[in-house]
């Protein structure tokens, strides 16, 4: 599956923030002024995009994760489903400051959560008082809606995938610090500087998201398969 201009057109890829908006750093990827409204050079885009595809698939060859991000209320469905697609972790509420800076304290919040639900299972939660149950209850309820799609990223990702990097600022700085690859759709508003990987596109658009979304989580699924391949066949050779 390889990026085409018409399709990312037929999505709105190209449609950038109005003109007074812009960010200057993204002068290189801009084809035109348009009604008051920047359109992105879709040209540009197939490049960026399927250079990032090729480092994303090398990336999870090597078994690691790759983190998505998508808070945006046009995002959170579909960086949900998306991740869920190719087993991957994601952040589609806010974003928890420290999550990767401080992930041996988000780590031990994550274990609490698997804790509670242990209890569930063998029984333990049920022995405890009404008011007990109901103050667990609360904090898993915290616990999962922030960290349950993260549960099982037991060490910190490989690359962080970014819906937009001018709304999740503290996932970038935090990225940026520890110098996690990043890749990222970059709209006209936003500052590429920093972003190892950017795909300039329309953050704003569900229709443009989404085939973002697709091609990133192919490329993700080829990485598995590839892995998978590699894993099977140091197997067979162990074994003969």
């Amino acid at each position: 599956m390889k990026a085409n201009t018409q399709d990312l057109l037929k999505a709105g890829v190209h449609f950038g923030h109005i003109s007074r908006k812009w960010n200057p750093k993204m002068r290189p990827y801009i084809f035109m002024k348009k009604g008051g409204f920047h359109i992105i050079d879709l040209s540009k885009t197939v490049i960026k995009l399927d250079r990032a595809c090729q480092e994303l698939k090398k990336i999870v060859t090597l078994g690691k994760k790759i983190l998505l991000v998508g808070t945006k209320v046009q995002a959170k469905e579909k960086v949900f489903f998306y991740a869920k697609s190719v087993n991957m972790p994601c952040v589609t509420e806010r974003w928890l400051g420290g999550l990767l800076t401080n992930f041996t304290t988000i780590r031990k919040s994550v274990k609490k959560m698997n804790n509670i639900e242990k209890m569930k299972k063998n029984g333990t939660f049920d022995t405890l008082s009404k008011k007990e149950r109901l103050l667990i209850n609360r904090l898993y309820t915290k616990l999962y809606r922030n960290l349950g799609s993260i549960s099982f990223m037991n060490h910190l990702p490989g690359g962080i995938f970014l819906i937009d990097p001018f709304k999740e600022k503290i996932a970038l700085s935090e990225s940026i610090k520890l110098k996690i690859p990043i890749f990222a759709m970059v709209d006209t508003n936003t500052d590429p500087n920093g972003i190892d990987y950017p795909i300039p596109s329309n953050d704003d658009s569900s229709k443009s998201i989404d085939i973002i979304l697709q091609f990133i989580t192919k490329a993700i699924q080829q990485g598995l398969l590839l892995k998978k391949n590699e894993r099977e066949e140091k197997k067979s050779i162990n074994e003969k």
